[in-house]
């Protein structure tokens, strides 16, 4: 037996009739959190760069895919042999320019002609936007949405017009401060942070990438305080903003920022 078939063949036995009661309860449901909390601890073992847990994260993030596709196997609708020839056929589909006689220039058109596949397949025949999981994160998704809009043009020239668009949208989120008005407020907020996700895309970084990982900084930091606070048999409500601010730089000196 394979070391896939193996995995299957454990996956069928655990939600089987002498298998494990909790597996056996699981839904899609109640498997949702589980499935986006592996793919997150996959992504903290990317950020370090740890080859045996990025190897341990992906066994855990594939047992959930098995996991699904046993459910919807239970439930006559497909199995995970399926969900495999569905990806190895749409994979050699999409890349007829290495599995077919086409030929391309360089990433750029390879991702104009992706969409143009996916067209022909009948998506995006509604919007360009469909597609987009409206479930993203919604710094990931806003970035998402101004790449497929940039394609066919909607965008500005350069950086210099999404920076100006920035200082915009911050007088005016200042303006609804003073009104004071909640609505008001949140609005112009989430148009502040839609505009530097523009900026974002413009200098190549994923936004949603850059403020997980500051963060996640910010965390760490603080951890720091709170260690020195320790140290000293303190708590925190009794240093002054001035001690925290002072063990914070040494913080961001220990880590050479």
């Amino acid at each position: 037996m394979g070391r896939f078939e193996r995995l299957v063949e454990i996956m069928d036995r655990l939600r089987g009739e002498d298998g494990c009661p909790w597996d056996r309860e699981q839904t899609r449901e109640t498997l949702k959190t589980y499935l986006v909390e592996e793919a997150y601890e996959l992504l903290e073992a990317l950020d370090a760069d740890d080859p045996g847990l990025i190897r341990e994260e992906l066994g855990d993030l594939l047992f959930q895919l098995i996991f699904h596709a046993r459910i919807a196997s239970e439930k006559g609708e497909f199995d995970i042999w399926d969900v495999i020839d569905g990806i190895t056929d749409k994979m050699v589909a999409r890349h007829p320019h290495v599995f077919g006689d086409t030929e391309v220039q360089d990433s750029r058109e390879v991702i104009q002609r992706w969409e143009e596949l996916k067209k022909k397949e009948g998506k995006m025949k509604d919007s360009l936007l469909e597609g987009i999981p409206e479930a993203l994160p919604s710094l990931l998704r806003a970035h998402r949405v101004q790449e497929r809009v940039s394609r066919v043009g909607f965008d500005w020239e350069d950086i210099e017009g999404a920076l100006e668009k920035v200082d915009e949208e911050f007088e005016e989120f200042r303006n609804a401060l003073r009104k004071s008005e909640r609505q008001q407020i949140e609005e112009e907020l989430g148009d502040l942070f839609f505009s530097l996700v523009n900026i974002s895309r413009f200098v190549g970084i994923n936004p949603e990438e850059a403020l997980r990982k500051t963060v996640t900084k910010f965390a760490r930091r603080f951890r720091y305080i709170e260690k020195k606070a320790e140290e000293s048999s303190r708590s925190l409500s009794e240093m002054s903003l001035e001690e925290m601010e002072e063990i914070w730089q040494e913080a961001k000196g220990r880590e050479g920022g």
